[in-house]
């Protein structure tokens, strides 16, 4: 088949690029094939005799200059480049390639049994032989200012862009113009990757030009390939191909993950792109030779790359897993537009099928942990109170762990969008003393971290009933709430959730304070009369302060191992109760102990003064108070409670 044909071989096998049959470039000089060969060519031009001589011409002076650049004359080992000797003389050669072409079309058609004609098939199997040397030589010697790293970076310079992109039908005294005015403009490794892909890029068009896209083609994919596996495999990729996670402890896989995510902006942002950019340049004059180049280089490494997500996504799910999971999501999501736009030939689209299954994997599985983490706090099964009514385990990891999940909010909304379970709207009003049910958080990601919490607050529910004391069970459910309040208000939840949903539970906890309150105190409350009555009898006065005394003395007692963590609730619980009893008990004190004032032994029957009634209720809620302070109760210092009744 003839040189002309080469185009016409080319679109009708897209994938695989073929070297011309052996008709015009084999040793065979039969004039069967040359007959062949002259059947596709148009026909013949006037002035014979004067092109003829033309085209001879050209024949006899691209023999003085490829002999001279014979591969014959040396071998690979003290091969002598001429690209590198010679650039001048390298553009003639490439250039006599060229007139050698068009003078062989000539003979063809005009004179199939010259003689030039055969000794320009010899010398046109000499000039690809010396360029496939030369292409090897390029690659082999450059492989530093070649490596994906440098012509990614390389990449980013306009004047490169323009100078190994000219055409190579330009004039080439033009284009060594532009190339050597952009090699003057950029750094020394840039210069030296501007050259190399520019000779890469002439070679290549010079060989495809003529039939031997093959020959071109193999070498480029023999080397490059070996670097991006030698590249991915020391960025780890080649070992996440087939990494098992079960059994690994969270701070392994947190560093696999960690390290993965690091290698794989490498791999896509510099190694695949930047052979993605060099493989266009090289075969920028057929879209067919440089999609199946990368394709057979990159395809593997790609899907690879690209696995290690899936496993972790399939991996045992854990509460704690689900932030690997989001990291490894917004990775993928960040770079799919560069995966898209580098994989974006069909023949390689099964990484972008991979990159986008990965990433659907893991939505999925970021779904089902978070579906998982509400069903493990609905089925927690501590059953033993928290000593004092404190703050709960459950609260306290639950509150962590949506905090943390709050910090990811911008990734959640693309993964929890449709995944909001059907149950948390409306919430249930009860919980948020709203006049409206309707009144949800606007977004997905709010509405579904505040349901995680309302299905925190229905577990406390249920855990206030382990409390035999039901004033106990109000205080641990105003404890837990005040956490949680404090915690969203000091955290990115504010920002989610709203003032108006802490509000709602601030209200709550003021409920559930006043109802501690009532229940804990209201028979202390209930040893005061009503009334000051002076007519009184001492006896019923007597009994009013043994009973106050007992009452006082039970309820000190069992509350003063309650607890409230939480600072600025524990001294508007108290401050509430001594604004309450302390005044109450004030005017009872003053106005019937002149009654009694005779009496013996009154400190034993009259054991409070309101001084200390105030002292005591300063003491309690406090985790570390120590039980002798009720022996040395005259001797402590004034609290905030007390000076605040004062």
């Amino acid at each position: 088949m003839a040189i002309l044909d080469i185009s016409k071989r080319e679109a009708s096998s897209p994938s695989t690029p073929r070297r011309a049959k052996k008709s015009l470039f084999s040793f065979s000089k039969t004039n069967s094939s040359l007959s062949t060969f002259s059947s596709h060519l148009p026909p013949p031009t006037p002035s014979h005799t004067l092109s003829q001589s033309i085209m001879e011409e050209n024949i006899d002076n691209a023999e003085t200059i490829i002999k001279k650049w014979d591969p014959k004359e040396s071998s690979f080992e003290k091969f002598i480049s001429l690209f590198q000797e010679d650039r001048k003389e390298a553009k003639e050669f490439i250039q006599c390639v060229k007139d050698l072409k068009r003078a062989m079309h000539f003979l063809v058609m005009e004179h199939s049994t010259s003689n030039k004609l055969v000794l320009a098939h010899n010398l046109m199997q000499t000039a690809m032989k010396r360029l496939e040397k030369e292409f090897y030589q390029i690659l082999s010697t450059n492989k530093e200012h070649l490596d994906p790293e440098s012509v990614s970076k390389s990449s980013q310079s306009s004047h490169l862009s323009q100078s190994i992109s000219v055409d190579s039908q330009e004039d080439e005294t033009g284009s060594e113009n532009e190339i050597q005015a952009a090699v003057e403009s950029i750094s020394e490794v840039e210069r030296l990757s501007v050259l190399a892909m520019s000779d890469l890029n002439l070679i290549a068009d010079c060989m495809v030009g003529s039939g031997y896209a093959k020959e071109c083609v193999k070498i480029y994919k023999i080397i490059r390939k070996s670097i991006v596996d030698e590249g991915l495999y020391r960025l780890g990729i080649e070992s996440h191909s087939s990494v098992h996670t079960n059994g690994k402890n969270s701070d392994a896989l947190e560093h696999q993950t960690k390290h993965w995510i690091n290698s794989v902006k490498a791999a896509v942002k510099t190694f695949f792109y930047g052979e993605r950019f060099l493989c266009d340049h090289v075969f920028s004059a057929s879209n067919t030779i440089r999609e199946t180049c990368f394709t057979d280089i990159a395809k593997e490494g790609g899907i690879n790359l690209f696995r290690f997500p899936e496993v972790i996504a399939k991996s045992k799910k854990s509460p704690e897993n689900i932030f690997l999971l989001m990291d490894l999501h917004e990775t993928i999501s960040e770079l799919l537009p560069e995966i898209e736009s580098i994989f974006s030939y069909e023949s390689i689209s099964a990484v972008k099928v991979q990159a986008l299954s990965t990433l659907h994997k893991l939505k999925a599985s970021i779904q089902t942990t978070l579906s998982d983490f509400e069903s493990s706090i609905q089925k927690n099964s501590l059953r033993k109170p928290i000593p004092g009514g404190g703050i709960h385990p459950l609260t306290n990891s639950v509150l962590d762990y949506v905090c943390s999940l709050a910090n990811y909010s911008g990734i959640l909304s693309d993964i929890i969008c449709d995944s909001a379970p059907a149950a948390q709207s409306p919430f249930p009003e009860s919980y948020f003393d709203s006049p409206s049910a309707n009144e949800t958080p606007t977004s997905a990601v709010s509405a579904r971290l505040a349901w995680i919490i309302l299905v925190l607050l229905c577990k406390l529910d249920s855990k206030a009933k382990l409390y035999n004391d039901i004033a106990l069970s109000y205080l641990f459910l105003a404890n837990n709430l005040q956490f949680v309040i404090e915690k969203v208000r000091t955290s990115v939840l504010k920002c989610l959730l709203g003032d108006d949903w802490i509000s709602k539970l601030e209200r709550k906890v003021k409920l559930y304070a006043t109802n501690y309150e009532n229940v804990a105190w209201n028979k202390v409350f209930l040893c005061l009369p009503e009334s000051l009555d002076p007519s009184v009898s001492p006896d019923i006065i007597k009994e009013h302060f043994r009973k106050f005394n007992t009452a006082f003395d039970e309820s000190y007692q069992k509350q003063k191992s309650w607890v409230v963590p939480d600072g600025k609730l524990r001294d508007e619980i108290k401050v509430s109760i001594a604004r309450k009893l302390v005044p109450a008990y004030r005017d009872f004190y003053n106005y019937y102990m002149i009654v009694l004032s005779g009496e013996k032994n009154l400190e034993v029957l009259v054991r409070y003064s309101p001084d200390n009634i105030g002292n005591y209720l300063s003491d309690l809620f406090h985790e570390t108070m120590a039980l002798g302070s009720l022996l040395s109760s005259s001797t402590l210092p004034n609290s905030c409670v007390w000076q605040c009744l004062s």
